[in-house]
């Protein structure tokens, strides 16, 4: 069974290369989503195994979203991979404090992206 991916930025660019270089991962289901509130839909008690989201976004941001997907029994311990471009060290300390798995940099480099997430899904 596929492992299920949401993939949330509001930049349809930066949304679209992500699922791009993630579909070429066999074992993932990638799904995109525009903002937190879009997003939000997917996690509806079906199965949910790796969530990537960018910070800054309008109507709830990165930090709200892993908020609210962390108070769900169901996806409390999922991991979370916050995508941005936001440099604020006390962002990127409220992200950690609300439980997100890791912190990538964009620009980032393909392979190394595509490493961490196998990793964070524990993919061979």
């Amino acid at each position: 069974m596929k492992k299920k991916v949401i993939v949330v930025d509001d930049f349809e660019n930066t949304r679209w290369i992500v699922q791009q270089i993630l579909q070429k991962e066999p074992e993932l289901d990638v799904l995109g989503a525009e903002n937190g509130v879009e997003a939000l839909k997917f996690f509806n008690g079906e199965p949910v195994d790796l969530l990537i989201t960018d910070l800054n976004m309008p109507q709830m941001d990165g930090i709200e979203l892993v908020a609210k997907v962390r108070a769900m029994d169901k996806y409390r311990f999922i991991p979370i991979i916050m995508l941005t471009t936001e440099r604020n060290p006390e962002k990127k300390q409220k992200a950690l404090d609300i439980k997100v798995t890791t912190w990538i940099q964009k620009p980032f480099e393909q392979g190394q992206f595509r490493k961490i997430v196998r990793k964070v899904l524990r993919l061979k």
